[in-house]
């Protein structure tokens, strides 16, 4: 099968966390807990690490959360970006903390002098700052220019943002032009990609609910990935954090870009299963969940596909037409298993291959 051919771009770093070019494509989340309630700030970012978050995003709306960010930023391991609007003394203030990156625009800032104070922060603090364009909220001179929010309006105010950087010397960024619209998002990003080459943070912002959320993070980010667009993802989606990295990691196994973590290969199910398809996934999901080895296994309910997909997976599961069911190892059928101790015994068979590979410190990306 082909690989996606990647668009290089400049690579950046957010901590100790590479962006673009040849480096991994990342994937984000964001807080959406009160900066300043510090305790469950940690908290969720701690949950978002052990999802596999790269770098996490918090918001900076006063002076009282990013005094927090400090003690926050002391308690965590991944990157944290804080998300700045319009005050220009929160960047500042963020960068002095030891935020990773600054989330800003830079034309929202206010006067030149303002914008280089920000710039001189970032600077001595080796922090990186993230062009953040959003078609719900462009400056009125790009309105007033093309009418209304457009691609063409997204790129010029993203573009607008860069010179401003570059003029002060600064080119440690990135650049996102989000939008809710699923094509508006994309033609932005494709024109974009054509006129800069700094690194991209991919995105449909406000995608809605977990369901139609996911969908629409996944068409929309999943073409331009397929493209050769973007260097790091963040899924928006109306639900707790950790479901955006889930789903976002989800897009990148299925593009094979990343792989972490048990892939499951199943059925819809029909009358020729040989055992309950739906429910056994379900009960196998929650069980590996805590594996981030890259393992894939088959449940397949019948001997249709069965044996076929078995051989493409680490390990397979095909019902037969009793209680017995076929286990494959490796793409070879292997021994049988009785219905009751399919699970438990697949469970058993995957955590000790996830063993090994960490025991050979394979890396799972």
């Amino acid at each position: 099968m082909n690989k996606i051919s990647r668009k290089k771009t400049k690579k950046i770093f957010v901590g100790n966390v590479p962006v673009g070019a040849d480096s991994l494509i990342t994937v984000q989340s964001m807080t959406n807990t009160l900066t300043t309630d510090v305790s469950s700030t940690i908290k969720q970012i701690r949950e978002l690490q052990d999802a596999g978050a790269d770098i996490v995003r918090v918001s900076c709306p006063d002076k009282e959360s990013t005094i927090s960010l400090k003690e926050i930023i002391k308690s965590v391991k991944v990157p944290i970006v804080a998300d700045i609007h319009f005050h220009y003394k929160r960047a500042i203030e963020a960068a002095k903390a030891g935020a990773a990156c600054l989330r800003i625009n830079p034309g929202n800032i206010g006067s030149n002098e303002r914008v280089k104070e920000v710039i001189k922060a970032a600077k001595d603090a080796n922090c990186a700052i993230r062009i953040g364009v959003n078609a719900g909220s462009l400056e009125k001179k790009f309105l007033d220019k093309f009418g209304e929010p457009t691609p063409e309006a997204m790129v010029a105010s993203a573009m607008d943002h860069a010179k401003i950087l570059e003029d002060n010397d600064f080119f440690n960024f990135k650049i996102s032009v989000k939008a809710s619209d699923v094509f508006m998002a994309m033609m932005a990003y494709k024109q974009l990609s054509e006129v800069c080459d700094y690194p991209l943070h991919l995105g449909i912002t406000e995608a809605g609910g977990s369901q139609s959320g996911t969908v629409k993070s996944s068409i929309g980010i999943g073409q331009m990935l397929l493209q050769g667009i973007g260097d790091t993802i963040r899924v928006s989606l109306s639900a707790n954090p950790v479901e955006e990295v889930k789903v976002a990691f989800e897009i990148l196994r299925s593009l094979d870009i990343r792989h972490k973590g048990v892939r499951i290969v199943s059925c819809p199910s029909c009358a020729r299963q040989g055992f309950d398809v739906i429910k056994t996934v379900q009960v196998l999901e929650k069980k590996l969940a805590h594996i981030s080895e890259p393992i894939s296994v088959s449940i397949i309910g019948c001997v249709v596909n069965g044996p076929g997909e078995a051989k493409m997976t680490d390990f397979g599961l095909t019902g037969g037409g009793s209680d017995a069911h076929k286990v494959y190892i490796s793409g070879v059928a292997d021994h049988n298993i009785d219905d009751s101790k399919k699970i438990d015994h697949l469970v058993k068979l995957i955590e000790k291959k996830a063993l090994d590979l960490k025991s050979k410190s394979i890396v799972v990306d």
